[in-house]
């Protein structure tokens, strides 16, 4: 099975290991996110997506989220 984002070969959830450790990260930083911003889960997907320090699998994963789960973060 190849990653939803890329070619590679996925490990886990869909995501090649590059993209999973991105969607580890992007998933545990939420709730820290959250608190300290009551940002919604969109607007913590587009802050990663516009942030220039944002790395590139990081970001490839906020792009696919948003366009694939409907902005709910319940869902993942």
């Amino acid at each position: 099975m190849k990653c939803v984002i890329c070619n590679r070969e996925a490990v886990k959830k869909g995501y090649c290991e590059l993209h999973f450790k991105a969607y580890n990260n992007i998933i545990e930083k939420y709730d820290v996110w959250k608190k300290s911003s009551e940002a919604s889960w969109k607007e913590y997907l587009n802050s990663i997506i516009k942030n220039p320090l944002t790395g590139e699998w990081a970001r490839e994963v906020a792009e696919y989220l948003i366009k694939t789960v409907e902005n709910d973060v319940e869902k993942i």
